[in-house]
């Protein structure tokens, strides 16, 4: 069961529920049960890693919103982090960084998710937070004035985002007249006439085991975790709610309307309105979906003529109604008016003639794969069975797969007809524009203001909190890959994990196309993946699609490329990723029809504001003569030829620089068995292109602003390279460091100074990026441009103090204790663990690498990290790099 979204989406209504203090009958590894206060339980066991998510599912959201104060809700989610009866803001902030920091909410228009995922040792903390919080809030005066500002930052940031005001402007126009006329989000306006006592009353209304769902998805024991679930949440007494608004929908008609972008492609939307999650349509309308999204569809033909970037088909879907739309984007200065038509004269035969067999049931094998593909992640599990509870009103996930097997091609094609109907469409736009070149400032970066910061103090915590903050241990892995080499040199990884009965394929090219692409062809790796979706030497686009629907798999090639199908697959759908791989088609008539869109595409790229603020950074950071700052033109792409795309092709496509990473439930012998077979003839001529990068000088200060109309809040990234590599030692005690800046959530210093403290920023956070030549070190916000210099100015305060004196003892201990516990937090889905042995491979790091890392944090002391960040951290250094209303 997909989880649809599209910005900020919608959820769910009160469920029926048998009301059982006793565990429901389950299949095996759930467990429900609903205990007497009304509070409905969901365990599902999944031992992928020593991991679990929980989500407090609060049936609740911007649609029980007050008239007048949309974004209540929300609010209400944001002080739900402020303090809570029993439990401080800081102690909040604290023990959420002990844990790995991977805890944070969600709010849509009938639900607001409370999100953990912990190690599986920490479970009793996240259950009582959520218990204490379920019990009661703080709402205080004082925390909701320094809150008001982080989340008025939040809606200028979205407001900032014109997809999501696109999405706005739909909504209002499709639901006028109903709660679902607006999201979740809230304005600014309305929060300045919020008060404290108002969130108070919400959450006595809404906040109650009655009204809310609790899911736990991970390596857990499930009749324990219900005895510990009924002992803290037992006794929390139910409430009674109050009535629900209603929806009643309104007659509409067909509309368009446009909206100017600061992307480099433009992107059009025509969108109908359908019945919600819960009609009986709605698997129907699930499969049509599919379909149309097909690559076999008319409406990807749009991409294979070269009228179109992308093509696809989604669905929005609220409980008591929804929106389904196709979307194409294209290239800047294309005839989007023409396409606009060419997509409504599509949608308008679907409804007219219905939709081909054979399609209907590859969508129907498509969804079985990606049924299967659902248990790789833990928390991604936890948020599929929140939604198929909440929204789809199902009992599991599993309900909607079987919902989905029994539709036919006559169903598909009824909906469409009565949906797909264009006189009650909306066609919307979003029109590329720019925005005006970078300005440099005058004077270097750092020291514009003296900006006062508050002493950082410890913070006590309860005693079923502190025992996790002392357990500083190296966290075993769970993940020991048979590793083995082919003849040619090809790198194989091999994962046995029995989750799921599927299998993933992902492979990785060492490869930079700023050092590998020729003078003059810059832009041939970009025409490269543009020709790899089009068929292999064997088999034309379409009869390579229909190969792959006909197993279910998901494939893409590449640099970095893929597959994904379902266990007993594996042979046929690794056949089909190495015939795409090692033998594409490149087909020069299709060459002549996507070139002038990607010169059309670099050309708009080169002058959108996002390009230009990342190239402001780089140029300021690095030599002139630094490959970094090669980039593709109009002109270098309009003079490639094909011949000099097969010559990149056979450079850089190597086994001897890949790495293949196998992973599910495969042996390894079947692994090894099946990648040689249709990868061991794979061979390389010639030396190995460069690949790494040149050691920079240091850079100079500087400001940049790059203007961007369709902003109303600023983007701030300060940078500075670092000539570090990631094999330095001094690498370690940096990001302990660091987390302690910027990487633990609430409990950083710059978050307390930036939102917590001043309600500067919504979000704000540090990186350190190293490789294996160099390193660039970053802090990042986003703010109101009169408080981009007091932002600057704090955080090149909390950077010297980082060199003045060693972090406190117990800032140490808890970013050590965050530190350690991301190393199972790593392994908590199959994506995140193959990318982890890629990405030590492509450092060349050993595979052990997260445990000689946690061995580091435990003996790194508040000295070490002071003198690393006096060593390789200069303060007042820093490029500024702004993007949006000009800083003032």
């Amino acid at each position: 069961m997909k989880r649809w979204t599209v910005c900020l989406i919608a959820t769910l209504s009160v469920l029926p529920w048998p009301l059982a203090a006793a565990a429901a009958a389950s299949p095996q590894g759930v467990l429900r049960a609903t205990l007497p206060n009304g509070l409905r339980v969901i365990l599902v066991r999944n031992t992928l890693a020593p991991v679990v998510s929980t989500s407090v599912n609060y049936l609740v959201g911007s649609d029980e919103a007050p008239a007048g104060f949309p974004g209540m809700a929300h609010a209400q989610e944001h002080m739900m982090f402020r303090g809570t009866p029993g439990l401080t803001a800081d102690q909040l902030a604290d023990i959420g960084a002990v844990m790995g920091g991977d805890f944070n909410a969600d709010t849509r228009e009938s639900i607001t998710q409370y999100l953990f995922t912990v190690p599986s040792d920490d479970l009793d903390v996240a259950l009582h937070i959520e218990a204490l919080r379920m019990r009661g809030v703080d709402d205080s005066a004082q925390g909701w004035d320094q809150e008001r500002g982080a989340i008025e930052q939040e809606v200028a940031r979205d407001m900032s985002d014109p997809e999501y005001v696109l999405y706005t402007k739909l909504r209002a126009y499709e639901y006028a007249g109903t709660p679902y006329a607006h999201d979740a989000l809230g304005t600014r306006p309305s929060f300045d006439n919020t008060t404290a006592q108002m969130l108070q009353q919400f959450h006595a209304r809404w906040y109650a085991p009655n009204n809310a769902v609790f899911v736990v998805v991970g390596d857990l024991e499930l009749q324990p975790t219900l005895a510990k679930i009924r002992a803290l949440f037992g006794d929390i007494p139910r409430k009674t709610l109050p009535e629900r608004p209603t929806v009643e929908l309104r007659p509409i008609t067909a509309t368009s309307f446009s909206v100017p972008t600061d992307q480099p492609n433009g992107f059009l939307m025509v969108a109908v309105r359908t019945p919600g999650a819960r009609s009986p349509d709605f698997p129907a309308l699930e499969v049509l979906s599919d379909v149309l999204s097909s690559r076999r569809f008319a409406l990807y033909d749009l991409v294979a003529q070269g009228e179109a970037l992308d093509a696809g088909f989604s669905l929005d879907p609220l409980p008591r109604a929804g929106l389904a739309f196709a979307t194409v984007a294209f290239a800047a200065g294309s005839d989007h008016a023409a396409l606009m038509k060419e997509t409504q004269d599509i949608l308008a035969k679907v409804a007219r003639d219905g939709v081909p067999a054979d399609l209907v049931q590859a969508a129907k094998i498509q969804e079985e794969r990606e049924a299967g593909f659902e248990r790789n992640s833990i928390e991604g599990l936890a948020s599929i069975w929140s939604d198929a509870v909440t929204l789809y009103g199902l009992r599991s996930p599993d309900e909607d797969l079987q919902r989905i097997e029994r539709v036919t091609v006559a169903d598909v094609n009824r909906v469409a007809r009565e949906y797909l109907v264009l006189d009650r469409a909306a066609s919307a736009t979003l029109l590329p524009q720019g925005s005006g070149r970078p300005l440099v400032a005058s004077g270097g970066f750092g020291g514009q203001e003296s900006i006062s910061l508050g002493e950082g103090t410890p913070t006590a915590l309860p005693d079923w909190a502190q025992q996790a903050v002392a357990r500083l241990v190296v966290p075993p892995l769970t993940t020991h890959p048979i590793i083995s080499k082919l003849p040619n040199g090809l790198t194989l990884m091999v994962q046995p994990e029995d989750v799921s009965n599927t299998v993933s394929v992902i492979g990785h090219i060492r490869n930079r196309p700023d050092t590998e692409q020729p003078k003059g062809q810059e832009g041939v790796s970009d025409m490269l993946d543009a020709l790899l979706p089009f068929g292999t030497e064997r088999l034309d686009r379409l009869a390579y699609q229909s190969a792959l629907d006909a197993i279910g798999a998901q494939e893409q090639a590449g640099a970095d490329f893929t597959v994904q199908a379902l266990a007993p697959y594996f042979d046929r759908a690794v056949e089909l990723l190495a015939d795409n791989e090692l033998h594409p088609a490149l087909p020069e008539q299709v060459m002549r029809l996507l070139q002038p869109q990607l010169i059309a595409q670099v050309g708009a790229r080169n002058t959108s504001p996002g390009y230009l603020a990342q190239r402001s950074m780089v140029s300021a950071l690095f030599p002139s003569t630094d490959p970094t700052l090669r980039q593709a033109t109009p002109q270098s792409v309009r003079d490639l030829t094909l011949q000099d795309v097969r010559d990149y092709y056979q450079r850089v496509y190597r086994p001897d620089l890949t790495t293949i990473v196998v992973i599910g439930n495969v042996t390894p012998e079947a692994a090894r068995a099946t990648i040689e077979k249709y990868f061991g003839a794979w061979s390389a001529s010639g030396p190995k292109p460069d690949t790494d990068l040149p050691v920079a000088p240091p850079n100079m200060p500087a400001q940049v602003n790059v203007p961007d109309a369709s902003r109303v809040q600023d983007s701030v990234e300060l940078s500075e390279d670092l000539s570090l590599t990631r094999a330095d030692p001094d690498y370690y005690a940096l990001e302990l460091g660091n987390a302690v800046l910027g990487g633990g959530f609430y409990s950083t210093r710059l978050s307390i100074q930036m939102r917590k403290n001043t309600g500067l920023v919504y979000t704000v956070g540090s990186q350190l990026q190293a490789g294996r030549t160099r390193a660039v070190y970053s802090v990042f916000y986003a703010c109101d441009p009169q408080n981009v210099g007091r932002a600057a100015a704090i955080a090149t305060q909390l950077l010297t103090e980082m060199q003045q004196a060693p972090p406190r003892p117990d800032e140490l201990a808890r970013v050590k204790a965050l530190l350690l516990r991301q190393i199972p937090l790593g392994e908590g889905s199959i994506d995140a663990i193959a990318e982890g042995f890629l990405t030590r491979r492509e450092l060349n790091l050993p595979p052990d690498e997260p445990i000689i890392a946690a061995r580091h944090y435990i003996e790194l002391t508040g000295a070490d990290v002071q003198a690393a960040f006096r060593k390789w951290i200069r303060p007042n250094d820093m490029v500024r790099v702004v993007r949006g209303p000009p800083p003032h």
